[in-house]
């Protein structure tokens, strides 16, 4: 039985295949949502704390880089067997931290899971192109190599999928990886380090760094991390790409959202609203996919919004391991007060407050960091509560006239991460998905997150860089492309030639 970690009054860094305390004396609370009581601290690491962890990988890298491919898929499978083994347990570690109800935890861990599977394809997913006689005597290919010790800085509310969108697949690819996770929910990380340890992961070749902006800044500043994966909100995302790619890193940084959607008169209204239940309260909305919008078209409005009122005041909230809790609370105190503020902000801006889900509290959890769902109607474009993104159980109900109108409130903001499309026609449908201008989109399917093989990615301000997470992009970002052309003495003219090759 692996340790679970939960049960230890202090989470440290894992260097080297080994947990460090560090030289640290900082240390940050780490608290059960539910309760809002301390549960442990987490060490926050020092520059001398992160440049152990990058030592470790640096020394780990050659030897790894080296091992062949099919090896480390092997060393993958084995991993993805110990984490369908523990999967419940590890699930268990991230609703004791997160407060997200066990059966999201469990779902978390298993697109996780989905994206260790597909890692192990990396020998299939490495091969290169081969064109021979390329010209007279010369063959050309190309091959993907590592680019060496690699970072991860990862958000609270996903602390297990989220590092696996990363990890699993630099590693595959024969890179050292750094993981930095929230340090509201440290131990999913730890515990995932120890079963890589168990799959027979090299020492060094995954290294854990807690702490915050100062390791942040260290793992950007390092001169030997060649990349760095951030996903959370956008003005850090922005923060990492500009800082990371000064430093000459290869950056991707996923930022907020504020993900519609949209429902046409035609749509099924019963399907509808058990989507915007789900997608917009469920996890607390703490999820970047999550619908924060619902861009009602037409007569579907008088339809939906008493439907939704009506779902919303019977959310189950309740401490997230009960098995029938729909909801359970926010991560910190903080959380709560910021969602709560954003609610008073609405309507002082003049949205209708159909449900109010402030002051919420739980029996036997007066203390915890819960919220009820909140539904707004007649937000407008205007509004702050339209345009930021809250990351909290907050549902904002926007009337437009006709489907251009919704097209043109959806492209017109400045995120676009994800949208959703519920309608019965094909040819609205189609027209939606070629001219929305959002990098993930849904048709009657309300969070559209790619299966481990297409790869996670917005459009505009939700996403820095170039590059998608995970799948093929994914093995694309962790890789560097070399060509190579080669032909031998026998081959080779007499004489110098002073012009550029050609194919001849």
């Amino acid at each position: 039985m692996v340790q679970a970690f939960t049960d230890s009054s202090e989470v440290a860094h894992f260097v080297a295949g080994a947990p460090l305390r560090g030289s640290s004396t900082r240390t940050q609370a780490v608290y059960n949502p539910a309760t809002g009581e301390q549960a442990r601290q987490v060490r926050l690491a020092t520059r001398e704390d992160v440049d152990a962890a990058v030592a470790s990988a640096v020394q780990a890298f050659p030897k790894w880089a080296d091992t062949p491919p099919i090896r480390r898929a092997r060393i993958m499978l084995k991993f993805l067997e110990l984490m369908n083994q523990h999967k419940d347990e590890l699930a268990a570690i991230i609703t004791a931290e997160h407060g997200k109800v066990f059966s999201d935890a469990q779902g978390e861990v298993m697109r996780g899971i989905d994206i260790v599977e597909f890692a192990c394809g990396i020998p299939q997913l490495l091969k290169g192109d081969y064109t021979d006689q390329v010209s007279t005597g010369i063959d050309n290919w190309t091959m993907r190599q590592p680019l060496g010790v690699v970072a991860g800085i990862t958000p609270f509310n996903f602390p297990c999928m989220v590092p696996c969108w990363m990890f699993p697949v630099a590693i595959a690819a024969g890179n050292c990886f750094i993981l930095k996770p929230s340090e509201r929910d440290p131990s999913a990380s730890l515990f995932m380090a120890r079963l890589l340890q168990q799959a027979g992961l090299p020492d060094g070749v995954f290294n854990v760094v807690q702490g915050d902006k100062l390791a942040v800044d260290t793992l950007l500043e390092h001169p030997d991390v060649r990349a760095i994966s951030f996903v959370g909100s956008t003005p850090i995302a922005n923060y990492i790409y500009e800082t990371g790619a000064r430093h000459g890193k290869r950056v991707q940084a996923l930022g907020g959202a504020k993900n519609h959607m949209v429902v046409l008169p035609d749509a099924d209204i019963d399907q509808a609203v058990d989507a915007l239940v789900g997608a917009g309260y469920g996890s607390a909305g703490e999820r970047c996919m999550a619908i924060s919008v619902a861009v009602l078209v037409g007569d579907a409005a008088d339809r939906i919004v008493p439907k939704l009122a009506e779902r919303a005041r019977q959310l189950v909230v309740k401490n997230g391991m009960n098995p029938d809790a729909e909801m359970g609370p926010v991560i910190t105190r903080q959380a709560l007060e910021r969602i709560e503020g954003y609610i008073a902000l609405g309507v002082e801006e003049g949205a209708e407050l159909v449900v109010d889900g402030r002051n919420f509290k739980v029996s036997g959890h007066e203390g915890g960091f819960f919220t009820g769902g909140t539904l707004f109607d007649k937000v407008t474009p205007q509004m702050r509560i339209y345009k930021e993104e809250i990351f909290g159980p907050v549902l904002a109900c926007v009337r437009v006239p006709d489907f251009a109108a919704a097209i043109e409130l959806v492209n017109a903001h400045e995120f676009g991460n994800g949208v959703a499309c519920f309608t019965r026609d094909g040819n609205v449908a189609r027209e939606f998905s070629r001219r929305v201008q959002v990098g993930m989109v849904g048709i009657n399917v309300p969070i559209p997150v790619p299966m481990a093989w297409h790869g996670f990615g917005g459009w505009k301000k939700s996403l820095f860089g170039d590059m998608h997470a995970y799948g093929e992009e994914g093995v694309r970002f962790y890789t560097k492309q070399k060509s190579i052309m080669q032909r031998w003495p026998e081959s080779i003219g007499k004489g110098a030639e002073f012009a550029m090759p050609t194919a001849k």
